[in-house]
């Protein structure tokens, strides 16, 4: 017989029997449960600081996949003469990041630069944590120095941005909830749909030539509906990354396209999410940059044509990746 003591009046006690001890499981008890039908939870976890902050809740998102360890987020930023910009930059994601109760890393991938733009990012490596640096000593092009990126981070959502911040690493927030979508691969910041704000506009020729070669870049492709593809804000699931990345050819500025062409290939869906974008004026990009996105275009459905994609293996390696993860390839 145990005793238990009264709380509200210690001088009473109350008797109780213990239940017998089960010498094992019932049947109920060992019913196993079913399995998880889908590939991504969402966990959301509010955090109320001391100081009051703008943003009081955290989305973390989870997700269970073979291919990778235990970082949810990896931040891919490719460099090129960013000696100045780019400080402000890494301080802004630390300033997002560091309160967030999740594993995330922040990865640097420099393209040759001529300047002092690996000095710079090799400074804030002491006062931001988990910013890693690749430092390649021969200028690739962007799309290599970002698909490089890709495959070298460990997170299970890998976004890369451009140095210049032009879009704000807070509105992460409004991307997350697509990838409750299996079937969801990539997720794009757009300035072309309802909802987005341009609080500052690039000069009128360079819209003009966006606006026209979005429309070419459409018909081409055959990435019909997607109003911005050229917007350096995106998000890939660590699986779309693996299997998409590998098979780009794309060394420069039509990298985009390819990405996004061979993912809707691939059977990936592809969501567009509306961004606040400021126009950086020291931007790098030429009009000229214009046109030669568009030869890659070109390019890109020749490859496709002439079979230079080994579309049939990334399939495979698709079907291999969900069976293993015990998810449904539709």
């Amino acid at each position: 017989m145990a005793t238990k003591t009264n709380k509200r009046n210690p001088k009473k006690a109350t008797t109780r029997k213990r239940p017998a001890v089960r010498a094992k499981k019932t049947a109920r008890g060992s019913t196993k449960k079913k399995p998880v039908s889908k590939i991504t939870k969402k966990v959301i976890k509010k955090k109320i600081p001391e100081k009051e902050v703008s943003k009081a809740t955290e989305k973390v998102v989870k997700e269970k996949m073979p291919l990778k360890e235990d970082i949810i987020l990896s931040i891919v930023i490719p460099a090129y003469k960013e000696e100045k910009r780019i400080g402000n930059t890494l301080l802004s994601l630390d300033k997002y990041l560091s309160p967030l109760n999740f594993p995330y890393e922040i990865l640097v991938v420099i393209d040759g630069s001529p300047d002092n733009t690996f000095q710079v990012v090799e400074k804030y490596q002491k006062m931001i944590k988990n910013l890693k640096i690749i430092n390649n000593p021969e200028n690739h092009g962007k799309g290599y120095v970002v698909r490089q990126g890709l495959l070298a981070a460990k997170g299970i959502y890998r976004l890369f941005m451009d140095a210049d911040n032009s879009v704000d690493i807070a509105q992460i927030e409004n991307f997350s909830p697509h990838f409750e979508d299996p079937d969801v691969g990539v997720v794009i910041g757009s300035r072309d749909i309802k909802g987005s704000n341009i609080k500052r506009h690039q000069p009128l020729l360079k819209e003009v030539a966006g606006d026209v070669g979005n429309r070419m870049i459409q018909v081409v492709a055959g990435l019909w509906g997607i109003k911005d593809t050229q917007c350096g804000f995106k998000i890939l699931t660590a699986e779309a990354a693996e299997i998409i990345c590998p098979l780009m050819l794309i060394n420069r500025w039509g990298f985009d396209i390819e990405m996004l062409t061979l993912a809707k290939i691939l059977g990936y869906k592809i969501k567009e999410v509306p961004v606040v974008w400021v126009n950086d004026e020291a931007s790098t990009v030429t009009l000229g940059g214009y046109f030669n996105t568009l030869k890659e275009l070109f390019a890109i459905r020749l490859g496709l044509w002439t079979g230079k994609y080994d579309i049939k293996g990334a399939m495979e390696k698709k079907t291999t990746l969900r069976l293993s993860s015990g998810i449904k390839n539709d």
